[in-house]
Parts: C-alpha cells; sequence; structure tokens
C-alpha cells in the first residue's frame, strides 16, 4: 500500500481519512457526515482500499452529485450492489483490484479521461452498456463471474482486456472501439457476441470455450486462438488474420471486400469460407481442414503446400493464378518455351519465379509435393475446366520432377492428352509435311524427266 490505512482494523486497507486516521466505512455518523460535506462535484475523490455496501456509496454519489473528478478507487471492494449509472468522470477513473460482490453498473456513465480495472473481480454481473470512455480503458486480468455487457460503448483511445476472464456471456454488439481492442490471452466461459463493432480488434492466443460471433473493420486478428465451439467470423472491407487457429465445432467465415489467412488452421469440424464483392484467402499452408469449402473466392495469391487433407477440400466459383502466354525464352532445356493459358495454383507461380519469393524460403514447394498437391485438388474446383487445368498441372509438376524423356514427349504431343489442339496442330504439321514431301518427290520425277529425253534411236543405214 503506497496510502495511510485505516487504524480501526488490522487488517483493513482504506485510507485514512483525516483528522480521523480511519477510512469512510468505519468512521461515525458525525464524522461521515462531515466527511462527506468536504466532497464537492467535479473534485478529486480518493476512497482506495475503501469497503462500501450500497447505502455508504449512494451518500457518496450523492455528496458528489454524481460528478467525480480524479477518481482513486484502487482495491476497493463493494459489498452491495455498485451502481454508477449516469455518473461523470471528469478526470481519470483508477479501479485498480477493486472486488464488487455483486452487480456492478456503469450503464450510461461518462469518463472524461483513462479508466482501469486491471486485476478487478467481478462476481455478478458487469454492465457497461452505452458507456462512453473518451480516453484509453483497461480490463486487464479481470474475471467477471456471471454475464458482461459492453453493447453499444464506446471506446475514444482503445479497450484492452488481455489474459481476462468473462465466465458468462459476454457481448459488445454494437460497440465501438477507436484505437482498437485487445484480447489476448483471454478466456471467454460462455459466448461471445462480438458483432457490428467499429474498430480493429485482437483475440490473440484467445480461449472460447463456447460458440464465439466476432466482426471487425480494418483488422481482425485470432491467431492461435482455441474455440471449443463454433466459431462465426464476419469481416467487412477487412484484413483477417485466423493463423494457427484451432475449431472443434464448425467453422463460418465471410469476407465482404476483405481478405484472410488460415495459415497452420486446425479446423476440426465442418467449415466454410464465403466471399462478396472483392474477397481473397491469402494462404491454407499447413492447414488441416478435413471439410473446408470455399465460396467465391479469389485464390490467385493463395499457398495451398502443405494442405493436411486437399482431398476434402471444395472449390465453387472461385479464381485462380494464371500462366502467361505465348513463347518463352529459358536457360533451362528446352530454351524455347511456350505456354497456354490455364489456371494454377500461387505455389507453381511462385515455385517458377513469376511472383516474388516469400519473405522465408518455400520449402514445401517443390515440383513432386506440388504434382500430389495438383492430383488431390483435382475433383476439389466446381467446373470441369479447372479440374483438367489442376490435372494438367500435376502431369507437369512429375515432368519436372522425374525429367522423363516420354513425359516430356507425352506433353510435346498432346499436353497430356488434355490439350488436343496440340495433337491436332501435329497432325495438320504432319500431313503438310507428308504433303509437301510428295509434292516435291513427284515434281522431282517429272523435272528429271524434261532434263534428260531418251536418245533418239538412229535409223539403220541402207548401203547399195
Amino acid at each position: 500500500m503506497d496510502w495511510v490505512t485505516c487504524r480501526h482494523t488490522p487488517g483493513c486497507t482504506g485510507v485514512a481519512r483525516q483528522p480521523y486516521g480511519i477510512c469512510l466505512s468505519h468512521l461515525s455518523p458525525e464524522q461521515l457526515s462531515g466527511a462527506l460535506g468536504e466532497l464537492a462535484p467535479g473534485r478529486l475523490i480518493d476512497l482506495r482500499g475503501t469497503t462500501f455496501d450500497g447505502e455508504l456509496l449512494a451518500r457518496v454519489l450523492s455528496a458528489a452529485g454524481g460528478r467525480f473528478g480524479r477518481a482513486r478507487l484502487d482495491l476497493t471492494r463493494f459489498t452491495g450492489e455498485a451502481r454508477f449509472g449516469e455518473v461523470r468522470f471528469d478526470g481519470d477513473v483508477s479501479l485498480d483490484g477493486a472486488r464488487f460482490d455483486r452487480l456492478a453498473s456503469f450503464f450510461g456513465a461518462r469518463f472524461a479521461g483513462n479508466v482501469s480495472f486491471r486485476d478487478a473481480r467481478f462476481s455478478r454481473q458487469l454492465s457497461f452498456h452505452g458507456a462512453a470512455v473518451a480516453g484509453h480503458a483497461s480490463f486487464d486480468r479481470a474475471v467477471v463471474g456471471s454475464d458482461a455487457l459492453f453493447s453499444q460503448a464506446t471506446f475514444g483511445h482503445g479497450l484492452s482486456c488481455e489474459r481476462a476472464r468473462f465466465d458468462g456471456f459476454a457481448t459488445f454488439d454494437g460497440a465501438r472501439i477507436d484505437g482498437g481492442a485487445s484480447f489476448r490471452g483471454t478466456r471467454f466461459g460462455r459466448t461471445l457476441s462480438f458483432r457490428k463493432v467499429g474498430g480493429r480488434a485482437g483475440f490473440e492466443a484467445a480461449h472460447f470455450a463456447a460458440t464465439a460471433y466476432l466482426s471487425g473493420t480494418g483488422r481482425l486478428a485470432a491467431s492461435g486462438a482455441r474455440a471449443d465451439g463454433a466459431l462465426d467470423v464476419v469481416a467487412e472491407n477487412c484484413a483477417v488474420d485466423l493463423t494457427r487457429i484451432e475449431v472443434a465445432g464448425t467453422t463460418m467465415v465471410k469476407l465482404v471486400g476483405s481478405q484472410a489467412d488460415l495459415g497452420s488452421a486446425v479446423l476440426r469440424g465442418p467449415a466454410t469460407v464465403t466471399g462478396r464483392g472483392f474477397a481473397a484467402l491469402t494462404s491454407l499452408r499447413g492447414a488441416d481442414a478435413p471439410q473446408l469449402s470455399l465460396y467465391g473466392l479469389d485464390l490467385s495469391t493463395c499457398r495451398f503446400a502443405g494442405l493436411t487433407h486437399p482431398e476434402g477440400l471444395r472449390l465453387t466459383d472461385c479464381t485462380f493464378a494464371l500462366t502467361p502466354r505465348g513463347v518463352r525464352l529459358s536457360l533451362r532445356w528446352p530454351l524455347l518455351r511456350w505456354f497456354s493459358r490455364r489456371r494454377i495454383l500461387a505455389d507453381e507461380h511462385g515455385w517458377r519465379g513469376w511472383t516474388p519469393p516469400l519473405t522465408t524460403p518455400d520449402t514445401l514447394a517443390t515440383p513432386d509435393g506440388l504434382a500430389s498437391l495438383y492430383a488431390e485438388l483435382s475433383g476439389a474446383p466446381d467446373d470441369d475446366g479447372t479440374a483438367a487445368d489442376f490435372a494438367f498441372g500435376a502431369m507437369e509438376m512429375r515432368r519436372h520432377a522425374s525429367r522423363r524423356w516420354w513425359l516430356s514427349l507425352y506433353w510435346l504431343v498432346s499436353g497430356y492428352g488434355l490439350r488436343m489442339g496440340r495433337t491436332a496442330a501435329w497432325v495438320v504439321l504432319l500431313a503438310a509435311v507428308t504433303s509437301g514431301a510428295l509434292l516435291w518427290n513427284s515434281t522431282s520425277h517429272a523435272s528429271r524427266r524434261v532434263s534428260h529425253p531418251r536418245p533418239a534411236t538412229p535409223s539403220p543405214v541402207v548401203h547399195r
């Protein structure tokens, strides 16, 4: 304690009121009336370590006219209902380590500065519904034993709930959090509703013991989080980081003009990612998702190498990277190559050097690995054209991996049986060469007959 504590009992931590030497809760009725008379709206209030019942708190709020200046309430304990509804705090507020044995309500309260509830304990419900904090709000390591209501609240310079614990239902629906919200390492014991929330949000390494509904604008991160139930994510004009997330139940991700990263994610239940507008998935590298479906997504930059269950992937109305069209020179054999336009994975695009390399060396995108990946993904697309391009890609990677001459011949002659136009071109070329050879041969014979006429037979000489 960095304050003079109450001498009424050895265990009392309340700040001593002078000249009495004891805390507010142990003053006599006459002394309490005198102490409360010193309070005035908007002035500093220091009640650290003091224990309040409902009646004492009501008298303090009345004496201050429902308006505090700087409020120092660290380690205070509220044994009755703590109702701060519509109260104004003109300065910073500190409630670090406070204890709330019953309801704690800050419904519609106004905080002109910062507010801190670090290490606070709420045995019952916590209501911050409609509260407005102009500064920064902190609930780091706080524990809420029942429901926590933050809907329609506004935070001017961010909200931090790192390593907090919400044992009951928690809702932040409709809140506005300028400066972003951080829930790093936080545990949610029941349903979390974080819908239609304005501002960035980070749930890195969080634990969702039940269903979690998340939304965000600007950026939404849940890297390394764990969900024991279902996970529902809605992102609008937002970057979504779901790398290394683990979801035991159903996963639903809806992207509207957004992009998401599912690298190394573990999605044990059915998982669906849908896109509207320009929506992209940037990575499935190392993901374990046996029942994953992708709808309406741009996958032109999505890396698939290391995907654990590619045979379970379903692709509908998705777009992919494309090969360049036309003839290209190469330093490797064959020196002259031509490419027909086909859809390919971004992994092959990077392996061929058509896109900038990754920041870390890509050890997963090898010809052998890509051949297997293409083969297992050939049944994933909903259209035959993409499926055929993936089958072509599988053979192409096998050719690069094995360097067998007959595969090169198979590629050259018929495009692995998938480019019949190439076969037709060879037939036409062969027919043209054959026709040209026959024509040249017949012309050559005709010219020889003209150039070398047969000698005339001499007429016999008659001797008379």
